[in-house]
């Protein structure tokens, strides 16, 4: 989802090393058990905060409100929210929940995806779901707090989340890649903080992991909810393939969804049959 991206927002083994320092080499290693092909290399020289890093899970809670100030406004965020059954709330019951549930993904994301940060204090966060892997099992969702949104959520914001929106990314995001769809990155939340917009930290966090799915031959896939952020997208070479609609209120809730191609490495073996395949033509 993107908020400024949402449902992603550009609203923009432990080592002795230090985790937070990435410098551009790449090797093949695994996230939480599967092979991810390439990722950043953790260098033992501090790194600036321009740099990307991965977020481990004790610092869950500030990538989490990173997310919910990026989101903090979004339409589906708060689709979630403003229902007519929680019409009493005051606002800041609102934003408690709105950073719950942000705070329930990241860990989730941590345990069994991947979380990527860029920027001073957590200034734009990436939760991306690997090849292979999902966050549908009981343990994550126990051991996350997703679980405790069945209680938190209204009657009408349960229905919104676990009947109509979690079942319709699920099942579009399967009819559009096909049996594709296991070998796929999904990039679940990209979220920029307001005041760390217009850096480029979004494009950074992106492009991280698309260099990955390039070396591994694999599609990446989103669903945009901001109007303004297909574009941006599209320079990162995502194109719309559907739009999708909640329903559940009087509001047009659209999400775009998006997918990227892998791109063949300069002087890769698929590059040299493509342009030998040009040349005959």
């Amino acid at each position: 989802m993107d908020a400024g991206y949402a449902v992603t927002s550009i609203s923009e083994p432990k080592s002795a090393l230090n985790p937070a320092s990435f410098a551009g080499v790449t090797l093949s290693v695994r996230v939480n058990g599967v092979a991810t092909g390439a990722k950043p290399v953790p260098q033992a020289s501090s790194a600036s905060d321009e740099n990307v890093r991965i977020v481990p899970i004790e610092e869950y809670k500030e990538a989490a409100l990173s997310l919910a100030k990026a989101f903090e406004t979004d339409h589906v965020a708060r689709y979630f929210i403003d229902t007519p059954d929680r019409a009493d709330w005051t606002e800041e019951q609102k934003w408690d929940l709105h950073l719950e549930i942000m705070e329930y993904m990241t860990y989730a994301h941590c345990l069994k995806g991947l979380v990527t940060t860029v920027g001073p204090n957590f200034g734009a966060v990436a939760l991306w779901m690997p090849p292979g892997q999902n966050m549908d099992d009981r343990l994550t969702e126990f051991r996350s707090g997703l679980w405790r949104l069945r209680y938190r959520l209204s009657p009408e914001g349960k229905k919104r989340f676990f009947t109509e929106f979690m079942p319709l990314l699920h099942d579009t995001k399967a009819s559009v890649l096909g049996p594709r769809d296991d070998d796929s990155w999904y990039l679940v939340y990209l979220g920029t903080r307001p005041e760390a917009r217009g850096r480029g930290y979004a494009r950074k966090l992106v492009e991280d992991v698309t260099r990955m799915a390039d070396v591994e031959g694999c599609p990446c896939y989103l669903e945009s909810s901001n109007d303004v952020n297909p574009k941006i997208y599209a320079k990162m070479g995502f194109a719309i393939r559907k739009k999708i609609h909640l329903q559940r209120t009087d509001e047009n809730v659209e999400l775009d969804i998006m997918v990227r191609e892998p791109k063949a490495r300069a002087g890769s073996f698929t590059e040299k049959v493509s342009e030998r395949r040009t040349e005959r033509l």
